[in-house]
C-alpha cells in the first residue's frame, strides 16, 4: 500500500461520556476519556477497514 491519508476524529460530549466519529468511513465509538474515545475509534475503523477495505488510491492509516 503506498499512500497515507489522515482520517477526521468528531468529538462531542454526551452525558459522562465522550463520542468520536470519523465520518470518512461512518465509524462512531464512545469511552469516559478523549483519549480512550479516540483509541476505541481508532481500534473500530481499523477493524472495519479490515473488512471493507478502502481502495488502495484511498488507503488510510492514522496519524495522530
Amino acid at each position: 500500500m503506498t499512500g497515507q491519508r489522515t482520517l477526521t476524529v468528531i468529538l462531542h460530549k454526551e452525558g459522562d461520556f465522550y463520542v468520536a466519529e470519523c465520518p470518512e468511513v461512518g465509524t462512531v465509538s464512545q469511552g469516559s476519556s478523549l483519549g480512550e474515545a479516540v483509541a476505541n475509534l481508532k481500534e473500530a475503523t481499523e477493524l472495519f477497514l479490515e473488512e471493507f477495505p478502502l481502495r488502495e488510491s484511498e488507503f488510510a492509516t492514522w496519524a495522530c
